[in-house]
């Protein structure tokens, strides 16, 4: 099947919010004291202003859920997504993190749209559910991701915004001309 190219329902099914996983072997405590390191350094960002995300109150210090060894969650806005992704890519150290998105089909997040950061770890799907009706909204009060107010460009603004980009690209000869319908 081929990816779709629908402007409307690429636009429609855009991801809004992420999870981050940061994991750590539980006995050992250089890693666990890193992740640590990690999450205070997010904290006093966010605090400050360079994005938003929120890492969940909890530590796990043993495996749970799907998750095999000791991990933390960061919640993250699409708004904040860029800057959450460099930061920790360019801080993790020596720890594995895994980026899912969140969708009403949390097995498929955690399975086929993830991606890592480091070293891959197997993840015990069989205790996700495979899908949901609700949109899995999180912190609504900060109205970004799922629940944003702020208005997006119409399909119109879109349409000509890529084709300003298509012209202006004309003259690079390295980069790669769109098909013509």
């Amino acid at each position: 099947m081929s990816p779709p190219t629908d402007l409307k329902e690429v636009v429609d099914s855009e991801i809004k919010e992420w999870h981050f996983h940061i994991y750590f072997h539980q006995r050992n405590a250089d890693e666990h004291h890193a992740a640590l390191e990690l999450r205070d350094a997010v904290l006093r960002l966010r605090r400050d202003g360079a994005f938003v995300a929120v890492p969940l109150f909890r530590v796990n210090t043993d495996p749970i859920g799907p998750h095999p060894v000791g991990s933390y969650e960061i919640w993250c806005p699409s708004e904040s997504f860029v800057s959450v992704y460099s930061y920790l890519c360019l801080n993790r150290g020596d720890l594995s993190i895994l980026v899912h998105p969140l969708t009403r089909e949390e097995r498929k997040d955690h399975e086929v749209r993830n991606a890592w950061i480091g070293p891959s770890f197997p993840l015990d799907l069989s205790t996700l559910p495979i899908g949901t009706d609700e949109v899995p909204l999180q912190y609504p009060s900060l109205r970004l991701g799922y629940s944003s107010t702020t208005p997006q460009l119409t399909l119109d603004e879109r349409r000509k915004l890529g084709a300003r980009v298509e012209h202006i690209l004309k003259g690079e000869k390295e980069a790669a001309k769109a098909p013509s319908e």
